[in-house]
Order: structure tokens, then sequence, then C-alpha cells
């Protein structure tokens, strides 16, 4: 049975089991402990759900991280229908207020006529998301500020936020950061997959003629390129995101930032020990500093990497494969392959030995963080559209069960307004009023 709210939430039917049990006790996960609610009868399935409703419905919810999915243009990513994870009818469905839509590209060699083809790709992805926002069917605005993106809640329109992914976009000029600015882009990650001019990639790209990674390090972190990019940044008044990056040059840029920066798609390496996941170091200077960090539903990154049978398991499928052992995580290399057949046999097997991943690992992630750093410093941002999504969230229209689930770990109505907008708003405030200060 499927549950809706004013043709917005949907919800699993499963979950409704778990709300039976709910009352209006107070988050035991915020950092700030509230004042014990007054014992009240046990809610009925139905408060209960209703109450979900009520707080998803009044929560500003904001995903900080989906791809841009051009119409017409072949994709692995997109739902089983054809259309974004993140389409305004799936945003619509699940009750999401908005999405930062990244203006996103992939590794390309680093010459001028990669550097052009980079560039030719974000802008044509920078018209698709425009002439999405202009469409009045969409019911769809571009907010460029933070009271942008609060008014178009109130009078119930889909908000986009525009992001940046991969400083490859600009060559080795960082002055090009101001354009992006002006086109309305206000979130900044300066890498993807491998490294480029400006920083190292948590993730550094494999070479298939050599049969070899570049090195873990190219620069120590930031180059200078991508010192003044974040210098410029700040003075813009973007949010820096340093999803994607590698540890050190994370800790370089929150050493180097103004205010406060996120990690708008990032997950917990101690529990899933793969390089694009944030390290316990990564993650406590980020609550110092007043950041957050933003939870995907991506398989990948977040299967049990302590279990040493799963890990022999893996790296025998990729053996059989004919691809390095080694791997940055379970799926790396699959993009090596030819042939197609085995590209699907491989990609088949690695998810049946990752096994029924599911919201609960996700939040899992989550409940980590916050009780590390404090839930004033964890969001949620899906990747959608790159290859993400679990049974339960598998595209926006989910998007009210990750709150029901919340509910029923114990976050309050307060965490739950935090954790689904309400920080990155923090953030994106911060930076606003840094602008111009350096």
């Amino acid at each position: 049975m499927i549950h809706k709210l004013s043709s917005r939430p949907t919800l699993n039917a499963g979950l409704v089991v778990l709300l039976a049990v709910l009352t209006t006790a107070c988050s035991t996960n915020s950092s700030t402990p509230a004042t014990p609610a007054t014992p009240a009868t046990p809610a009925t399935p139905a408060t209960a759900l209703e109450r979900a409703q009520a707080i998803h419905r009044s929560a500003l919810t904001l995903d900080a991280h989906a791809d841009i999915e051009i119409p017409g243009k072949p994709s692995a990513y997109v739902g089983d229908d054809g259309l974004s994870q993140v389409a305004p009818a799936k945003m619509r469905a699940g009750g999401l207020d908005a999405v930062v839509m990244s203006v996103a590209v992939g590794p390309k060699p680093r010459t001028p006529e990669g550097y052009a083809e980079a560039k030719r790709i974000a802008d044509g992805k920078l018209v698709a998301v425009n002439a999405l926002a202009a469409d009045p069917a969409n019911k769809t605005v571009i907010a460029r500020t933070a009271d942008e993106l609060v008014s178009a809640h109130q009078n119930e329109l889909s908000a986009l936020i525009l992001g940046f992914q991969n400083a490859l976009i600009l060559g080795t000029d960082p002055s090009g950061l101001s354009d992006l600015y002006d086109a309305g882009v206000r979130v900044f990650a300066l890498t993807h997959m491998g490294h480029n001019d400006f920083a190292d990639s948590s993730r550094p790209l494999f070479n298939g003629a050599t049969g070899e990674h570049e090195p873990d390090a190219e620069h120590g972190g930031l180059s200078e390129l991508g010192k003044a990019a974040i210098t410029q940044i700040n003075h813009l008044g973007g949010v820096v995101d340093i999803s994607q990056l590698s540890s050190q040059a994370a800790l370089q840029v929150m050493e180097l930032s103004t205010t406060p920066v996120i990690a708008s798609h990032s997950n917990v390496r101690a529990l899933t020990s793969v390089s694009r996941n944030l390290s316990d170091a990564e993650i406590d200077r980020i609550g110092a500093t007043g950041g957050v960090i933003h939870v995907a539903p991506f398989r990948g990154y977040l299967f049990d990497s302590s279990n040493p049978q799963l890990d022999a398991d893996i790296r025998a499928v990729r053996r059989t494969a004919g691809i390095a052992e080694d791997y940055l995580y379970p799926f790396e290399l699959y993009w090596e392959m030819t042939d197609p057949d085995a590209k699907a046999l491989f990609l088949k097997s690695v998810s049946d030995l990752l096994g029924p991943i599911s919201l609960v690992e996700m939040l899992n992630h989550l409940d980590y963080i916050a009780k590390r750093i404090g839930v004033e410093h964890v969001g949620i941002g899906t990747d959608f559209n790159h290859g993400s999504g679990l049974p339960g969230y598998q595209d926006a229209s989910e998007a009210f069960n990750v709150t029901a689930a919340l509910i029923e770990r114990g976050y309050s109505e307060s965490d739950i307004k935090k954790i689904w907008g309400g920080n990155f708003l923090r953030v994106w405030r911060a930076a606003q009023a840094g602008a111009h200060a350096n």
C-alpha cells in the first residue's frame, strides 16, 4: 500500500508498521538533548503517519547533489521510465523541495582539447537545466540566494540550485569561476575522478594503456591554482564542496576557506573503507568549522568493508573480469571493459556480493556523523543520476521514506528539519555573508 500526502510524499508500506510504535519522543541523536516530551498515549499507525507527513511537509527538504541529465541523450543512470531521478514530477511526488543540480564532467585529457571538451559539456548542461526551469509546466525555479530557496518552498515551487564539479572545466584559469557564478552556480567542487590542475582527487585515474593509476597525490592536496580557486569562491559568496577531493586536499580546503564547507555526497570511511568516503579527521574538521556532510544512498560506498570474505570475493570477481584486483571502490574500472556482456556480468556479480543494502545502511552512516560531530553537521545528498539509489530510496519520489526512517530512529522534528535542508541553508547564508571579504 502506498500512502500519499496531497499528491506529494509517498511512504513504503513497511515503514508504516515502524511508525506505529512511535510517540512524540525527542531525538536521542541530537548533539543538544531536548527537553523530554510529556508522556503520551502511544500513537496509532494513522496518527504516526500523519505526524511524519506533517514534518515532511513543513521541512525545507533539499538534496545537496544530483547530476544533470540532458533530455534525449542516452544514459545508464536514469530511472526505469527513462526520466531523471530528480525530475520535477518525482520531486513533487516525494515532497522534495530542492536539489543542487551539478554541472559536472568526468575525466578528460588535460590538454587544450580536453579543457574545451569539458567546457562544451558543462555549457550543454547549463542550457539543459535552465530550459527545465523555464518550462512553466515544471513549476520550478533556479534559486540564486538562500532567501530565494526559502521563498520557493513557501510558494510550493520546486527549486534548483546550480552546482559545479571538476575544475577541468576551467582549464588552468580560476577566473572562469566568476563566469559560472554569474550563470547562477552557487556550489563549487574542484574534482571528480582523477586529479586536475587544481587539486588531487580521492579517486586517482586509471590509465588503461599502462595498467596503472595516477599517483595518490600529484599536488600534495591543492595546487596554487586550487588555493586561488578557494579564495575566489569565498570572495564570490559560493559554497565550497569538498566531496571527491583527496583527504589531504579536503583538509587544506578547510584550513583555507573563510566560510564553512559542505561535502555534498560523501559517506563514512570508518564504516565503509573506500577512498571516496570521509576519514574521521575530515569529519571532525567539518564539524569544528561549522560545515555539513550530506550522506548518499550509493551502494558502493555503503557496503561492509570490514568483512574479509566479502573483500576476498570482490577481488576474485575482479580477477575473473581481467581488471585490477585492488580497488578504490568495488565497481571501479568497469568502464575499462570493452565487452558489454562481460561488463554486465561483472556489475551484476559485484552487486550480488554487496547484497541487500538499504536505507538502513545509509542512515547508519548519518547516525555515525550525527553522534560524532552533531546533528547540525549532517544532511542528504543523493548523487542521483550517477548510479545512486537503494530499495526505499530509488529516486526523489521516495524522499518521504527518509523522513519516516529518521523518525523511527528517534530524531526530533527539529533534527529532521536541520538534516533535510536547514543545515545546508545555514552554510549557504554564511557563504553569502562572507562574499567580498577577501
